[in-house]
């Protein structure tokens, strides 16, 4: 029986993590859970799993006297302290935005393993991440199906065949318009993703490419894989979720359902491929063909920020996360257009003042630097 702690349960990854846990019962133990404000979620998870800890933003009395045998935890501090609890075996962080930082760095301090579907933790401190993972000798698992493609993809393979990693991208909702088209699109229009069914900051993250520039950097610290051998793919169909090519010319591509309870399930119940009730197979006669183009860098000038962010280390991951975080936030308020999304991110940049070894709380705030330099420029608009 593996006991997980699950952070972030109420949103889209997480929902799907419970998901799957309630198909795996013999297998998997959900002990823990944070669900930030969405009390009457919580209530469901500790009447169905009877959780030993849980975790809100705020403090509610009421809550613990309706479950006297739950221990609660409040605040960004409550998420550590469940990132340091001693019985359970994986933490999955599915946290949104920097908050899951602390709560990576204390879990494998706390020598557990994760499962990682907060890329933020990575873009902004991945090397402090491996560092921890080394000196503690715990695992960190990707949720995220094209990083999950990848480690599928090296099973059995020797790292120094590899050639090059390719990171497929479907294109997200504005992907067959220009960039002159983009001036004038709204915010229902963006969150119209063509494929996936996500949260809305990652799919207007995908609608201006920045979330496949944060997995650039992801692939970068997980698999050991130089900048310039990391090259992202557009294939709309989003069936191919990314691909290995080898020295000797050979590419190997994992293909799949757009589904996230499979990449979930796999990395849970790793190394098994187990079925159940939610599992989606691929109809080959609906599938008519698979196109691929290059990337267009012109088009998708994000991702290119985002792998000579990443070359740089040191603190810009940090402001990159801020500024973007801070931006797409005033757009889904409506209060910027979608283009000045990336404006926000290059201006937050060219200001922020960097730094080449970082630690974890100069990253803290490096990030909250970001989002205050971009609410001034927006007021100062």
């Amino acid at each position: 029986m593996r006991k997980l702690v699950l952070l972030g349960a109420s949103g889209s990854i997480g929902s799907q993590t419970v998901d799957v846990i309630r198909q795996h019962k013999d297998e998997l133990e959900l002990i823990g859970a944070s669900v930030g404000y969405n009390i009457d979620y919580l209530i469901e998870l500790l009447n169905e799993f009877d959780l030993k800890y849980a975790c809100t933003i705020e403090k509610n009395s009421v809550l613990e006297e309706k479950f006297p045998n739950t221990v609660f935890f409040n605040g960004d501090e409550g998420l550590v302290k469940m990132a340091r609890l001693e019985e359970y075996d994986l933490l999955v962080n599915a946290l949104l935005g920097f908050t899951g930082f602390k709560p990576t760095i204390a879990a494998i301090e706390n020598h557990k393993n994760v499962a990682l579907a907060n890329k933020e933790t990575l873009v902004a401190g991945g090397k402090i991440i491996n560092e921890a993972l080394k000196a503690n000798n715990v695992q960190l698992y990707p949720i995220d199906s094209e990083h999950v493609a990848i480690w599928q993809c090296l099973q059995g393979h020797k790292r120094e065949d590899v050639r090059r990693l390719l990171l497929t991208g479907s294109g997200g909702a504005f992907r067959d318009l220009s960039r002159e088209e983009l001036k004038n699109v709204t915010l229902h229009q963006a969150l119209k993703h063509p494929v996936w069914s996500m949260g809305e900051k990652i799919t207007i993250d995908s609608a201006t490419m920045m979330n496949k520039g944060f997995e650039v950097i992801e692939a970068h610290c997980l698999f050991d894989v130089p900048y310039d051998r990391i090259d992202v793919v557009l294939h709309s169909e989003a069936v191919v979720h990314s691909m290995v090519e080898y020295n000797d010319g050979s590419i190997i591509a994992q293909m799949g359902t757009p589904d996230m309870h499979m990449v979930i399930r796999y990395v849970l119940l790793y190394p098994d491929h187990k079925a159940d009730t939610l599992t989606q197979y691929l109809n080959f006669d609906q599938i008519t063909s698979l196109t691929f183009k290059t990337m267009d860098y012109q088009r998708y000038p994000l991702v290119k920020l985002a792998k000579k962010i990443g070359s740089y280390e040191g603190n810009f991951g940090a402001i990159l996360i801020g500024a973007n975080d801070e931006a797409v936030d005033l757009f889904l308020k409506e209060r910027i257009s979608f283009i000045e999304i990336e404006s926000y991110i290059f201006e937050t940049l060219k200001a922020a003042h960097f730094i080449k070894d970082p630690t974890a709380d100069q990253l803290i705030e490096s990030h909250k630097w970001a989002k205050e330099y971009v609410d001034t420029l927006w007021a100062n608009s």
